[in-house]
């Protein structure tokens, strides 16, 4: 595939990364020659200096032979250009773009992307998307990540163990024993920065980040034999009304039960908030001042949300707020090299805007009959779920007859609305959602086996 990533920023430059490793033709364009720079020295892709919404840069990276193309610069109408001048001078098939500026996506305005105005096929709004992957996390006490699949009739969980998890130095192939009438699949494991797809011969041991894949029903109980038996925050406090933490007010006011209170700094800022949540209280000051802190009367919090635009800020009001009271800490942190300290320093939950981003954008690029694509660990695989259509040649086999890619592991199948937990006598039917975990090296694989021959279109 031939594509080209307009924007060599994080989300750009890993994007690009993501694809050229799986053999894609990528060319890379941005204005800055640094980034370009850093782009040519660590990636096997081309790469070039230049403002992606001109013809003539378009022109010179080929545009007329690219698949498609991904506009993800800072700025929202480069973005938007680019698409326009991919489709209407290049005839560029698939074209997304990431869009911060909210008043673009009013859906008052909603026709402005269609093919006859602006035609961008799949539009990214950072914003909120990290606030729906916070809002996620928050429903799932005691879990780093919380990913819904197959209308929500499965999810992929992501905690941390600790020495009071019942199952920690079990191997996992006693789960099933254990826990007959669960069906739970655990398809990762991180210990000490070693990322491995697990065997039934491993175990979890205290300290390690889990994945597994459960059916929702079943959650509570699974979240319990995994040492996890938090109880819902109902009191939040958000520090930060840009468009993340408002957009985050707004899911929480839809939740029974639950309240929240916004710290924000800029006053008008403040004051526009206040008119768009009406149920959320809005105070304006700093996050570090003790008279905000005693009116927002943060100790009595059960989950403080630090989202400002300031690693550091993010960082230090998460940790001031755990030594005050509050239960539970959340921070976005744009920079990777804060993940491994801030964990050890008492912040419970990291949320990188730029993994979530790129998993949205890699859902789009992925092609086979692929529902979901969620990255994990920093591109160590994917989480994915696809359509089994009639012909793929899963069809007809069972999971001990036909052998997967090495590197992929199922979690869950589901049928008719029923999860299943493969097994090897598991055979696959058409129509069947599979649920995986797909090491990096084995996405192209996985993308043949739930492709659409020629001979059945």
């Amino acid at each position: 595939m031939n594509v080209i990533v307009c924007g060599a920023g994080q989300v750009g430059f890993s994007i690009a990364r993501y694809l050229s490793i799986e053999g894609n033709d990528i060319t890379v364009i941005d204005r800055a020659p640094e980034l370009i720079g850093r782009v040519n020295e660590a990636l096997d892709v081309q790469a070039m200096v230049g403002n992606a919404s001109e013809p003539a840069i378009l022109a010179a990276a080929n545009a007329d032979e690219a698949d498609m193309i991904i506009a993800v610069t800072y700025a929202d109408e480069v973005n938007m250009v680019a698409c326009q001048v991919a489709h209407s001078l290049f005839n560029v098939p698939t074209k997304i773009a990431r869009i911060r500026q909210q008043s673009f996506l009013d859906p008052v305005w909603a026709d402005l992307f269609s093919r006859d105005h602006m035609p961008i096929d799949v539009i990214i709004s950072p914003e909120v998307e990290v606030a729906k992957a916070i809002d996620r996390r928050l429903a799932v006490p005691g879990a780093f990540d919380m990913i819904p699949l197959a209308e929500d009739n499965v999810r992929v969980i992501g905690v941390r163990c600790s020495e009071k998890c019942p199952i920690v130095n079990t191997p996992l192939r006693q789960l099933t024993e254990l826990f007959p009438d669960l069906n739970v699949v655990v398809v990762g494991i991180s210990r000490d920065g070693d990322v491995r797809i697990p065997t039934s011969r491993d175990q979890m041991l205290p300290g390690d980040e889990v994945y597994f894949v459960s059916e929702t029903e079943h959650l509570s109980r699974v979240m319990e034999i995994f040492g996890h038996e938090e109880i819902e925050a109902s009191r939040l406090v958000i520090v930060g009304g840009g468009n993340v933490g408002s957009n985050l007010a707004k899911m929480i006011e839809e939740r029974d039960g639950v309240t929240a209170k916004i710290i924000e700094m800029d006053r008008e800022r403040a004051r526009k908030i206040a008119e768009t949540v009406p149920e959320t209280t809005v105070l304006q000051g700093d996050i570090f001042d003790q008279e905000i802190l005693a009116e927002s009367n943060i100790a009595s919090a059960d989950t403080i949300v630090a989202v400002t635009d300031d690693d550091e800020t993010n960082v230090l009001g998460s940790l001031l707020a755990k030594q005050i009271g509050v239960k539970e800490a959340i921070a976005l942190v744009k920079r990777d090299s804060y993940a491994s300290l801030v964990t050890k320093l008492g912040v419970d939950i990291l949320v990188n805007p730029r993994s979530i981003i790129v998993s949205q954008i890699l859902r789009h690029v992925r092609q086979g009959k692929i529902r979901s694509v969620y990255s994990l660990w920093e591109g160590f695989g994917e989480i994915i779920e696809a359509e089994v259509m009639e012909s793929s040649s899963l069809v007809g086999a069972t999971l001990g007859d036909k052998k997967l890619p090495r590197g992929v592991i199922i979690g869950a199948i589901v049928r008719d609305g029923k999860v299943l937990i493969p097994r090897v006598d598991t055979d696959i039917r058409i129509g069947d959602r599979v649920i995986l975990l797909a090491a990096t090296g084995t996405i192209r694989e996985v993308e043949k086996l739930f492709a659409v021959r020629l001979d059945f279109i």
